[in-house]
């Protein structure tokens, strides 16, 4: 690999709609038991470690259902208003 030329990501095609649920019921969970759910996902995206969300209501296993990169793409998209 040659590190001068720029590296091309490919991503999957995300279902806007089932990412939205499932950020939705991570961040209710979150809310529900006290936590500041916006640094607790935060904290996950970066870091990787499952222990930032709490396992009530599976929010754990729920957000595990998709990539750490698919969530944070559709996070950007979401902010920049692209799709």
């Amino acid at each position: 690999m040659d590190m001068n030329e720029t590296q091309v990501f490919e991503k999957q095609v995300l279902d806007h709609e089932r990412m939205k649920r499932i950020l939705e019921q991570v961040y209710k969970a979150l809310e529900e038991k006290g936590y500041h759910p916006i640094d607790q996902i935060v904290g996950y995206i970066l870091s990787g470690d499952p222990t930032y969300i709490t396992s009530y209501n599976n929010a754990r296993s729920i957000i595990q259902e998709v990539e750490r990169d698919e969530l944070l793409g559709e996070l950007l998209s979401s902010y920049l208003d692209v799709k």
